[in-house]
């Protein structure tokens, strides 16, 4: 999972529109696109193979401690010492935002997926935009019918996707683990662009990575995640896992989708949405041998069309 999203967020681009044309679909757009397309598509993976032998909280604290110091560093050195200067009420707004997002929107699929498949994680993760279109109608928006009609289809399709859970082929634990991720994920979203934030975003997921994994830490050590921990039985693959998701999954692909914000339509940018769960998908079938039964291809097709027709619509009214 990435840290932000262009559903109902706020739009980080500097003087030109959305879809203006001054944003060109360049080779280096399309390399940032494939980089996004794959690396967060891949964090799944990287999360399951992470849980195998190492706490699913401290390593996910460890994860974004980490990613947010490094990404901090790089815009000291980037931007100067000063970028990193925020306001109080900015500072709650990160902290509120970063424990939506890191430790509730991703720490609940790290703990889901203990005992889920990354792949059906991922499907489930794609409702995001349909809870976030959900929440702007609760406040009183009126999103278009098309896009109301795609939330109900991805309703459809969350129902089929949930039913390996209910019949017992999976963990229905885990299941609802992850549904609750999307929806304190979604909140996130939605909060993140009605809150003060600073004006550089890579700053303000410097600080959202650091609160959240903070936080992330808190839970594993009061869930008692440090009783007999034995680092030297942490897997070879969980190490390397691990360092992927800090340095590729949480600094490249954050830096390539908050560059593509800025240079890219965002109605392309936003195709990562139902890109990604295809690729994670793709990836724990072949990795991992995740098996394929008709509910997760059933229900994650309907899901992953419905996304499309929401971001497809809701692109195409900006």
């Amino acid at each position: 999972m990435g840290t932000s999203t262009p559903i109902g967020g706020k739009d980080t681009g500097a003087g030109a529109g959305p879809d203006s044309p001054s944003r060109r679909t360049t080779g280096a757009v399309w390399f940032a696109l494939a980089l996004v397309y794959v690396v967060w598509g891949s964090t799944y993976l990287g999360i399951r193979i992470v849980v195998q032998t190492m706490p699913p909280f401290l390593s996910a604290g460890a994860r974004f401690i980490t990613a947010g110091l490094v990404l901090a560093g790089i815009v000291a050195w980037r931007y100067g010492p000063s970028a990193l200067r925020i306001t109080a009420a900015q500072a709650r707004s990160l902290v509120l935002v970063g424990l939506l997002l890191v430790l509730g929107g991703n720490g609940l699929v790290v703990l889901a997926e203990t005992s889920i498949p990354s792949g059906l994680a991922a499907l489930l993760v794609a409702s995001v935009p349909m809870w976030v279109v959900v929440l702007r109608a609760a406040t009183g928006d009126r999103p278009p019918l098309r896009t109301l009609a795609g939330v109900l289809v991805g309703l459809a399709g969350l129902a089929v996707l949930t039913s390996p859970g209910l019949s017992g082929e999976v963990h229905l634990g885990g299941v609802l683990l992850v549904l609750g991720a999307a929806l304190l994920w979604s909140l996130g979203s939605f909060s993140a662009g009605r809150l003060p934030m600073p004006d550089n975003p890579f700053t303000g997921s410097a600080y959202q990575m650091l609160a959240g994994g903070a936080a992330g830490v808190v839970v594993g050590l009061l869930r008692g995640e440090q009783r007999g921990l034995d680092v030297g039985a942490f897997s070879t693959s969980s190490w390397v896992a691990l360092g992927y998701l800090v340095l590729i999954g949480s600094v490249v692909g954050f830096t390539a989708y908050a560059w593509l914000l800025q240079a890219a339509p965002l109605s392309l940018v936003a195709t990562y949405a139902y890109v990604n769960p295809v690729v994670a998908v793709a990836l724990g079938a072949l990795i991992l041998d995740e098996p394929l039964t008709l509910p997760i291809v059933l229900g994650g097709a309907i899901v992953v069309a419905a996304v499309g027709v929401i971001v497809s619509t809701e692109r195409r009214k900006k």
